[in-house]
């Protein structure tokens, strides 16, 4: 039979987990929950962890769009999805998310569509710029932008025909 974890040990443990790398509420909740801790005794750890700034959705927020977008490419609407998904507020991710130029967004599709584009196969252009719209979108870039940079890369005037 296993023992059962000590509050002290909890706190000792989840402090060391978050100390690694930025952690989000929810995804601490979820470690002390998946533990099988009382929920007064999670509640006093993840007070104590935002006391002492091992735990911060803001600095969370600010890490994961930074990561994600310069390591994974992904948009801003695949972005904002999943720190929704981790319970973050949008009045914290959404200002962040605005500060970032779409500039930024569009050189990044650009470049991942320009890699993209040498690997997709088509029987024709129409199919081709599909394609790739299609990847753009999926990686949570907007309709819009997609269609842009397609037809920056490809030439041609793709319009959208999804009213």
């Amino acid at each position: 039979m296993k023992k059962k974890m000590t509050e002290s040990q909890a706190l000792n443990r989840i402090a060391a987990y978050c100390s690694r790398t930025e952690r989000s509420e929810f995804d601490v909740r979820n470690k002390l929950a998946a533990w099988e801790l009382e929920a007064d005794i999670v509640d006093r750890i993840i007070n104590r962890l935002k006391k002492e700034r091992f735990l911060d959705d803001a600095r969370f927020a600010k890490s994961f769009i930074n990561d994600k977008m310069k390591f994974n490419k992904w948009g801003k609407t695949k972005i904002s999805f999943e720190l929704r998904r981790k319970n973050i507020s949008s009045a914290i991710y959404e200002p962040l998310l605005e500060e970032l130029s779409g500039d930024e967004f569009e050189e990044q599709l650009l470049h991942i569509l320009s890699v993209k584009a040498r690997l997709v196969k088509a029987k024709n252009d129409y199919e081709k710029k599909t394609k790739l719209i299609r990847f753009a979108l999926g990686r949570g870039f907007g309709m819009d932008m997609a269609v842009k940079c397609v037809n920056k890369l490809l030439g041609g005037d793709y319009e959208e025909t999804f009213s």
